[in-house]
């Protein structure tokens, strides 16, 4: 526990360093909720009608943002990756006596906190600055997602942070895992009127799966037993992405 809270403790003071990288993790979110999400609005004057239900296009699109938080908050954590390995401390890293779990967790948990604080401003904002409805009732299960999906996509993207060499390289497999990812999800439009190639590629999406849960937890959106059967999805897909997130870190010593 105590090598987990050092790196807890490191992540804290890389983040506070930096004012500009603090503000940007924990109110992007929120800017993008007012600059897509009014201009969006206005555009779809009649909400969005999905599975029955008409919405603002304001209420649907604050599942989206919190789910693009969580894969924003990923990215830049996995990226420190880089940072450690070209001044030398993340093979010193490895040679402490703490497991590959516990480095992967110390990570991780400070990160979920910001998930959890950069949450709690953009509903809290949403809902006072766009009117948006939410389910108080639920602001629990909200966080809970939001974590494991910060996690999640952590895992995920830290295998190929240590697997691909070149930072150049690496920026350009997030920028186009996360462009297709993104638009190849329920983030910014329901899946109703999609074509059926486009659907099917979005049902398999984490992404949507993410997204679907917060949405059912924040305006209560979607079928419980769907959401359920995403939302263990999605437990898989993290569970499976920290196994081969430990894998390559086992070896990165050797590489």
């Amino acid at each position: 526990m105590s090598m987990v809270l050092a790196v807890m403790y490191r992540e804290y003071r890389i983040r506070t360093t930096s004012l500009t990288w603090t503000f940007y993790d924990l109110f992007m979110p929120l800017t993008y909720l007012l600059l897509f999400g009014i201009g969006l609005d206005k555009a779809f004057s009649g909400g969005i009608s999905t599975q029955g239900i008409v919405l603002s296009y304001n209420t649907f699109f604050l599942a989206g943002v919190l789910s693009m938080a969580s894969f924003g908050i990923a990215i830049n954590t996995s990226y420190g990756f880089f940072v450690d390995r070209d001044n030398g401390i993340f093979y010193e890293f490895l040679t402490y006596p703490m497991t590959r779990g516990e480095f992967l967790v110390g990570k991780i948990v400070f990160n979920c906190v910001l998930s959890i604080v950069q949450t709690i401003i953009t509903i809290s904002l949403g809902a006072a600055l766009l009117g948006i409805p939410l389910q108080p009732e639920r602001m629990g299960l909200v966080l809970i997602g939001v974590v494991i999906g910060t996690a999640g996509w952590f895992f995920f993207l830290t295998t190929f942070a240590l697997r691909i060499r070149r930072n150049d390289m690496f920026n350009t497999f997030i920028n186009v895992a996360y462009f297709v990812l993104m638009f190849a999800s329920s983030i910014f439009y329901p899946l109703d009127a999609l074509p059926s190639w486009l659907k099917v590629a979005a049902q398999i999406n984490p992404l949507t799966w993410h997204t679907d849960v917060l949405r059912f937890a924040t305006v209560g959106l979607g079928a419980l037993d769907v959401v359920m059967i995403e939302a263990a999805a999605f437990g898989v897909f993290m569970l499976v992405s920290f196994w081969f997130a430990v894998r390559t870190l086992q070896n990165a010593i050797l590489k």
